[in-house]
C-alpha cells in the first residue's frame, strides 16, 4: 500500500482516490526507501549467469547485493565458467535464505550472452 485516502481528508471537497494519489506523490525519501525494501522482499531476480561472489575489479560482488536486498528468489541461466572466476554466488544466496532456481536447457545461449564483452585469454 503506497498511501490511503479518505474523502474530505485533505482541504477542499476532495475524494478518497485523489487524496491517496496526492499522499503517494508526497512520500518522503525515507518512506519510499522503506516501500522499496518491502517490495524487494517479494521480488525475484533473473540472471543470465550466476551472480558473482568475487570481483577482480574490486567492486562489490553481485551475490552480496542480492543478499543485502533480501530478494525472494534468484533464477540463474548458467553457472560461472571456470575461465571467469571461482564463483560461490548461488551458495551465498542459498545460505542467506534466498531460493536459487537453475534454469535448464538455456546454458549454451546464456553463456554466449554472458561472454559478450569479456576478453578471453
Amino acid at each position: 500500500i503506497l498511501a490511503r485516502g479518505y474523502s474530505r481528508e485533505l482541504p477542499g471537497n476532495t475524494h478518497a482516490e485523489a487524496n491517496a494519489l496526492t499522499k503517494a506523490r508526497n512520500l518522503s525519501q525515507e518512506q519510499l526507501r522503506h516501500l522499496v525494501d518491502e517490495l524487494l522482499a517479494h521480488a525475484d531476480i533473473y540472471s543470465t549467469m550466476e551472480p558473482c561472489s568475487v570481483r577482480t575489479s574490486g567492486l562489490a560482488p553481485c551475490a552480496d547485493a542480492v543478499v543485502a536486498a533480501k530478494l525472494r528468489r534468484c533464477f540463474i541461466g548458467v553457472g560461472e565458467p571456470d575461465d571467469f572466476v571461482q564463483c560461490e554466488g548461488a551458495r551465498k544466496m542459498q545460505e542467506a535464505g534466498i531460493e536459487v532456481i537453475w534454469l535448464k536447457g538455456l546454458e549454451k545461449e546464456c553463456l554466449e550472452v554472458a561472454r559478450r564483452g569479456h576478453i578471453r585469454p
